[in-house]
């Protein structure tokens, strides 16, 4: 984790497969968000910036976005301890769109995720 020149904490996400992804994605955001493990404090409405690198590509996707779910270490259902960030509105969806289109015949998946 590193403070970005707005003041913002800034956190650098490599989603190596898209089953990490997948495990990542929150679907159920309309703007797009992703979860990310991490052992930093934060609360519910900090703003962060990320530096998102997805599946097969060295593309690092920088987003303002804003935590809103926190997974405390040791949650039920042996889930990570991070933060689930909604991707801002100056993105335009661009990263929402690029991360549906990796995941088109995953997002109805039973798959569990790091959230749910």
């Amino acid at each position: 984790m590193s403070i970005h020149s707005n003041g913002r904490k800034m956190l650098n996400l490599q989603l190596k497969d898209r089953e990490s992804l997948y495990k990542s994605y929150l679907s159920f955001l309309e703007e797009g968000g992703l979860f990310v493990e991490t052992a930093e404090t934060y609360q519910l409405g900090d703003e962060v910036f990320l530096l998102v690198t997805l599946p097969g590509s060295e593309e690092r996707h920088p987003i303002a976005s804003t935590i809103i779910w926190i997974t405390p270490a040791g949650a039920a259902g042996n889930h990570p301890r991070g933060i689930g960030v909604r991707f801002g509105v100056k993105d335009e969806g661009k990263l929402h769109n690029k991360v549906e289109k990796i995941l088109a015949d995953m997002i109805d998946s039973d798959i569990p995720t790091y959230t749910m």
